[in-house]
């Protein structure tokens, strides 16, 4: 580019300028003076040529005095100057789009005020880099998650203030605040309680359940006294659970969007197990195919003891009440990508390293521990993520050096999205903690 192109597209007024002193009245013809909240530009006409349908375009096609209050907030006739009663830090980005075609977003700005700004001077998004316009609308698509959450708890109450005072409206009313608002009182502190505990006990008891004494009794048919006990605990348990279950279905506006929850999911995998075991167990005590004798019995063994593992799944009710928890959801939501990248950086080195590592090894070890290039796969991956079992050692010296090479590689790979997928899960912890205290006010 030539010096001065960009100076000559906009030129900055400092404050201590006089511009009646060379003002000419031929100069209208040529310049415009562009004032935003005060700070002042010098624009040629021309540089307004290549954007005729943005707001400053459209001054060059102002007739008359009542066109021209259309467009800005004010235009002092003396020195051809329009004011714009406008963000003049945001301005700036504007007047690089004006000199050089280039739309960036900056740091400091919010979003929203970004977007306002774009719409009033009329540029669209389009225009933004391809550097600023992921961030700009990672952020659009933070804050309409926020805006369709506040719209939803604004709508809960309205509706909630329109109902009419029946006893049924009442009945549901204090449901829906027992278990979505467990802040809203004691019954919804003690609901919130119970459900955490009954969870803790959950998990406690499928660890008891896998105890070696108690599997060996599984396995040949017995139910001891332990046993037992365990059988009640967890029925205990589950139907805690099918009621909380059906208490949050009845008091759900819209049931189709209930059921769609991940949460709900959630419940609804981790409760079916437990009837479908019980029906299972129902169905085939005393019964056995003919043709294929104990296959059949093995493998619905092998069901129940995957149904009876998905119990695990409990665990995430947790979600409902931890604020960490649901952090952490919100954040692998919006790192995919970076999660992705993490994934693509791993998989490239592992297929870089591990064919290299059996080459040395097969050529120039004694050992044969990397017996193909998928072992050496494994052997990429626990070692990149500094896990290292050490079931399989490289001997030669090169193929320590290939070793060492993987391991400092899988640091630094895994340290590149960290940074990105850490300033998310703040953010996310910040904006769910302000929720909770907005809805904690309300």
């Amino acid at each position: 580019t030539l010096k001065g192109v960009f100076y000559q597209r906009a030129k900055l007024i400092h404050p201590q300028e006089d511009l009646l002193k060379g003002f000419h009245p031929d100069d209208r013809k040529h310049h415009i003076i562009i004032n935003v909240g005060g700070i002042k530009y010098l624009l040629p006409w021309t540089t307004l040529d290549e954007f005729p349908l943005t707001r400053l375009g459209q001054l060059k096609f102002c007739n008359n005095f009542d066109d021209i209050l259309n467009i800005c907030d004010d235009y002092d006739v003396t020195c051809n100057e329009f004011f714009f009663d406008r963000n003049p830090g945001a301005f700036r980005t504007i007047l690089t789009f004006l000199r050089v075609g280039k739309l960036r977003l900056l740091r400091e700005m919010c979003a929203l005020s970004f977007q306002e700004e774009l719409l009033y001077w009329g540029i669209e998004e389009d225009n933004l880099d391809w550097c600023c316009k992921r961030r700009y609308l990672q952020k659009m698509e933070e804050f309409t998650e926020i805006n369709e959450r506040e719209d939803d708890l604004i709508e809960n109450e309205t509706t909630g203030e329109t109902v009419e005072e029946t006893k049924l409206g009442l009945c549901m009313k204090k449901l829906q605040d027992m278990v979505e608002r467990p802040q809203s009182g004691l019954p919804g502190k003690v609901f919130a309680c119970l459900s955490v505990l009954f969870v803790t006990i959950t998990a406690v008891n499928l660890s008891i359940s896998t105890m070696p004494d108690l599997r060996e009794e599984e396995e040949k048919g017995e139910c001891s006294q332990m046993c037992y006990n365990i059988f009640i605990v967890e029925s205990v348990c589950v139907a805690w659970f099918s009621l909380e279950f059906l208490l949050r279905f009845i008091q759900a506006k819209s049931k189709f969007a209930f059921l769609r929850r991940p949460l709900t999911l959630i419940d609804i995998i981790a409760i079916l197990p437990y009837y479908i075991t019980l029906l299972v167990d129902t169905t085939s005590v005393g019964y056995k195919k003919p043709s294929s004798g104990s296959i059949y019995l093995d493998k619905v063994g092998l069901v129940l003891r995957i149904l009876r593992a998905l119990r695990i799944l409990y665990v995430m009710r947790l979600a409902r009440h931890s604020l960490g928890l649901q952090t952490l959801g919100l954040t692998a939501r919006r790192c995919t990508r970076e999660f992705g990248l993490l994934l693509l950086f791993l998989c490239v080195a592992i297929a870089l390293f591990a064919p290299l590592l059996y080459v040395i090894e097969n050529e120039m070890a004694d050992s044969q521990e990397f017996t193909s290039i998928p072992a050496c796969y494994w052997w990429a991956v626990i070692t990149m993520t500094t896990v290292g079992y050490g079931d399989m050692v490289p001997r030669s010296i090169p193929g320590q050096v290939v070793a060492l090479s993987s391991i400092l590689s899988g640091i630094l790979l895994m340290a590149f999205p960290v940074t990105s997928i850490f300033h998310t899960f703040s953010r996310s912890y910040i904006e769910l903690k302000q929720e909770q205290e907005r809805i904690m006010y309300r």
